[in-house]
């Protein structure tokens, strides 16, 4: 069966402008503002997306080829489903997906979704529970709060990008795939180098839905495999 592919959104020739009204603050104007003029919002509602953030999964997967029909996924920081929704569209009825967030959100078709803090053993023994055996792909769009301290958010997104690494070391099945968000900085570079050791390719990739001013990158890496064959 042919993928379903989406042609990337068209930006809109006229920016909108938003007033600055009583009670909300330059910031939170300016990031209306963006909202409002940004192709990918305006084109995720356009077809049904909760985020934005889906047509960077679909950027992933349209080069890296890493979602089949049938898979078992799981997914981490889900909220609010943007990645379950490419997911289940393209793994079909027959696979299934596992998703944690620290929110809450509306349940989809294909998707057993929970709530809790990823970093806690509870929640990581709760998805396992779920998973009842090995994956073949784990998602993570993880991120922390933003302090506006470049160094600071690194080290933050590296440490839940080293949780989503060692879950995967858990639950991925032989020649598994993972996707990780990380904030480029120092770490990065020994994050890539943990990686190589257990799987057989690892790839960087800033997908063309993400916004130029942002620092985040995503770890694609593929062929799995086990400790006792590395």
């Amino acid at each position: 069966m042919a993928r379903k592919r989406r042609g990337g959104p068209k930006r809109a020739d006229a920016k909108q402008r938003v007033k600055t009204a009583r009670g909300r603050s330059n910031s939170s104007t300016r990031w209306l503002q963006r909202q409002l003029n940004d192709p990918y919002v305006q084109e995720a509602k356009r077809v049904g997306y909760r985020s934005r953030a889906a047509f960077k999964l679909i950027d992933i997967d349209d080069k890296y080829r890493l979602i089949r029909r049938n898979m078992r996924v799981v997914d981490l920081g889900a909220a609010p489903g943007g990645w379950c929704q490419v997911a289940a569209e393209r793994i079909g009825p027959e696979g299934r997906i596992v998703a944690v967030d620290l929110l809450e959100f509306d349940g989809l078709r294909g998707v057993d979704a929970l709530v809790g803090d990823f970093h806690e053993a509870e929640t990581q023994e709760a998805v396992r529970a779920r998973l009842g055996g090995h994956v073949d792909l784990v998602l993570s769009d993880m991120g922390a709060s933003a302090t506006g301290h470049a160094a600071t958010d690194h080290l933050r997104s590296a440490a839940l990008a080293e949780a989503a690494f060692e879950f995967a070391t858990e639950v991925l099945a032989d020649d598994g795939a993972m996707v990780v968000k990380l904030l480029q900085g120092a770490e990065e570079g020994a994050y890539v180098a943990r990686l190589r050791e257990r799987f057989a390719k690892v790839d960087r990739m800033k997908p063309p839905a993400s916004r130029d001013r942002s620092a985040e990158m995503y770890i694609v890496a593929r062929g799995f495999r086990d400790a006792a064959d590395v």
